[in-house]
């Protein structure tokens, strides 16, 4: 049954209308199409206003509707209700219902309110789809019908692992690749640009800024690979298990065909779970995609710390890198100019690395067969995963693609280093050459004036003391031609 005009999406109504549970009759707002658990909740768990993600609720909306074209094909459902349970958890997928998730994160840890919240919409939207009225006056049942073969148990992880896969393959993936991208253009043209490096935060032998922005771009690289990794571990559905993993109330085979149904519908490398008791009982999938937003905000701090150390001054810092004037930088003092990107990130970051570290601890609280700390977890990877996202594009966007050299402190840097004297320990002996860098240094004089006064010979030094030649082959380490 095809709904090619479907009814406008709005009750029409005002006032309030009568919802029932089992636990009896509520009056819900009829301008509204949640029903009667989703009132209690409301009610019972009006703690703080952390709303429970649209991300998931959507995914939920992907959820039911295969589980609808399931049932429909397997006969357990009517065609004309499968079909109009199905458009009605499109318009949740979409975003189009996003209103009627009013939920708070704060609420059972099995997720149950919510999972009743998209079941009472789907039930309320899906008979008005079909010409019916609502609540006691609906065609269709929020758990006979939207939750036939379904648990909460089953059903929230299945919704929270495919949230947490559309978010950071469509999202936080997509950003950190194009953040490294940029990352990568600067490291090319900047290939052969020799800078002093730094270790310990002191002066070191020297390198290339195209060799230095190199190591970013392969942490970066490197820590988007581990995250999308990590993604198999959500790849596995419960969906089939329903309340502790036997599978009751559940035909044969409903795990696999609704994991294979939403593939289709969204093109991910969805399965069922092998074990359906470990499925339910623990959430170490999710503490492992946690682990991976972590990991990358650990690489994503390094290059916005590295970042504002090297932009730093401009008369009384390092300043080799001079990052785009995007705001005024203090209210107080005219004319000075802020990392702020590079702030914002390493706060992204801070936060990502304490939401991960709550994931772990709820991901330690399954008991028996059932981990009830769902909510919190999944509260805290989505938001991870759209914040780290936001935060590599945001420092793409209006630093790293603005950001220039500043050639002249930079030449100057390496020409006043001590550590060039590296390049003679060879030649003279490390005692030598150690002796070199601290006349150089008590003194005030250049490394060349302080090994002259110790008897090197002057063109020996400048033969040797060349800082062109002791950065190694840079064009090779950035896979350029020679």
């Amino acid at each position: 049954m095809a709904f090619d005009n479907p009814v406008p999406i709005g009750t029409g109504a005002t006032g309030t209308r009568e919802e029932t549970d089992a636990i009896g009759a509520i009056d819900v707002p009829a301008e509204h199409y949640w029903g009667a658990q989703t009132q209690r909740s409301l009610h019972h768990f009006d703690i703080g206003e952390d709303r429970m993600p649209a991300a998931l609720c959507r995914a939920y909306g992907l959820v039911k509707k295969a589980a609808a074209l399931v049932n429909g094909e397997a006969g357990r459902l009517e065609p004309r209700l499968a079909a109009a349970i199905a458009a009605a958890a499109d318009e949740v997928a979409s975003g189009d219902l996003d209103a009627e998730f009013p939920l708070r994160v704060w609420q059972s840890g099995s997720g149950t309110q919510t999972n009743m919240n998209v079941n009472e919409v789907i039930a309320n939207r899906a008979s008005q789809l079909l010409g019916g009225g609502l609540g006691t006056d609906r065609l269709v049942h929020p758990n006979d019908h939207v939750n036939l073969g379904q648990s909460t148990n089953d059903g929230f992880p299945t919704a929270m692992h495919l949230a947490t896969i559309l978010a950071v393959r469509d999202r936080t993936l997509p950003r950190l690749d194009a953040l490294a991208d940029a990352v990568h253009a600067k490291a090319v043209r900047w290939a052969e640009v020799v800078k002093i490096g730094r270790t310990h935060l002191q002066d070191a032998t020297p390198l290339t800024v195209g060799q230095e922005w190199s190591g970013w771009e392969s942490q970066l690289r490197a820590a988007g690979a581990r995250l999308d990794t990590a993604l198999a571990a959500v790849s596995e559905l419960a969906a089939g298990g329903t309340a502790v993993g036997t599978g009751i109330n559940a035909p044969e085979g409903f795990g696999e065909a609704l994991a294979a149904r939403l593939a289709d519908l969204t093109g991910q490398p969805l399965t069922t779970a092998p074990n359906k008791f470990a499925a339910i009982a623990s959430l170490d999938g999710m503490v492992a995609v946690s682990a991976g937003l972590r990991g990358a905000a650990v690489a994503l701090m390094k290059v916005a710390n590295d970042m504002r150390w090297l932009a730093s001054g401009p008369r009384a810092g390092l300043h080799e890198l001079r990052l785009p004037e995007n705001e005024p930088g203090s209210s107080i003092m005219p004319g000075k100019v802020n990392p702020t990107q590079q702030e914002a990130a390493v706060m992204v970051c801070l936060q990502v690395i304490g939401e991960d570290a709550i994931v772990a601890a709820a991901g330690s609280q399954g008991t028996f067969e059932l981990n009830t700390m769902r909510p919190i977890v999944i509260d805290n990877v989505l938001h991870s995963a759209r914040i780290l996202g936001d935060a590599a594009e945001s420092l793409r966007v209006h630093s790293v693609e603005g950001t220039e050299l500043d050639h002249e402190r930079i030449a100057a840097h390496v020409d006043r280093s001590l550590m060039l004297v590296t390049a003679l320990s060879p030649h003279v002996g490390y005692d030598r050459a150690a002796a070199i860098a601290h006349r150089a240094d008590h003194e005030g004089t250049t490394l060349r004036e302080a090994a002259l006064a110790l008897g090197v010979d002057p063109d020996d030094f400048d033969r040797i003391v060349d800082p062109a030649t002791m950065v190694g082959d840079p064009r090779r380490d950035l896979g350029l031609p020679g």
